[in-house]
C-alpha cells in the first residue's frame, strides 16, 4: 500500500507543472500531521519554485496560533482536529503568504496513539481555499498505520489542490476514492 501511495503522490505532484502553466496558481501549505510532506512532495518536481510559495509546519497548538492565527478558543472548545481549526489554518496560511493563491491545511490523528471514540486514529480534517473565496473543509477517516495515514492525507491534499485549481468540486474528487 505504501509504495502505491508514494507513486500516486509523485504522479499527482508532477501534474502541478502543467497546472501552473495553464492556471498560474501558486500554492501554500499548512501542515500538522504530515509535517511538511505535502510541500516536500510538490517541491520534488523541478521548477516548483514557480508554483509553490511556502509551507507552514504547525504541529503544536502554539505554532497554529502564532503562525496561522488559529484562535485559542477554537483549540480549547473543538480541538486541533476539527473543521474550525482546518479552516482557520488555511485562512492563516493564505493571509501570511503574499504570493499564494490557493492553500491547503491538514490536521489530524495519525496514531498509533491519540485517538478517541469521537476522533479515532485516522481522523483528518483538511481545509482548502482559493484566495478571495470561502474556505472549504472535509473530514477523512483513513485506515492503516501512522505512515499510511500520513501518505493518504498527502495524496488527498494534492488531489484537493488540483481540484480547486481546475474548478472541480473537491467533494466529487474525495468521494470518488
Amino acid at each position: 500500500m505504501k509504495e502505491s501511495l508514494l507513486k500516486q503522490i509523485t504522479t499527482v505532484a508532477r501534474e502541478f507543472e502543467s497546472l501552473s502553466a495553464e492556471y498560474g496558481e501558486i500554492y501554500v501549505t499548512a501542515e500538522s500531521l504530515t509535517a511538511g510532506f505535502i510541500g516536500a512532495s510538490i517541491v520534488e518536481i523541478p521548477g516548483s519554485s514557480g508554483w509553490f510559495d511556502r509551507g507552514f509546519i504547525t504541529y503544536s497548538n502554539e505554532s497554529k496560533m502564532e503562525l496561522l492565527e488559529v484562535k485559542e478558543e477554537t483549540l480549547k472548545t473543538v480541538g486541533a482536529v476539527s473543521e474550525e481549526t482546518a479552516v482557520q489554518m488555511v485562512e492563516g496560511a493564505l493571509k501570511h503568504s503574499s504570493l499564494a493563491t490557493i492553500g491547503v491545511s491538514v490536521t489530524g490523528i495519525a496514531g498509533p496513539d491519540g485517538g478517541s471514540a469521537q476522533k479515532p486514529v485516522g481522523t483528518v480534517w483538511m481545509g482548502l481555499m482559493k484566495k478571495g473565496h470561502k474556505a472549504y473543509a472535509h473530514c477523512f477517516h483513513f485506515k492503516g498505520d501512522r505512515e499510511e495515514v500520513r501518505l493518504q492525507t498527502t495524496l488527498m491534499a494534492l488531489k484537493g489542490l488540483k481540484a480547486l485549481t481546475v474548478g472541480d468540486d473537491p467533494d466529487s474528487v474525495f468521494n470518488a476514492q
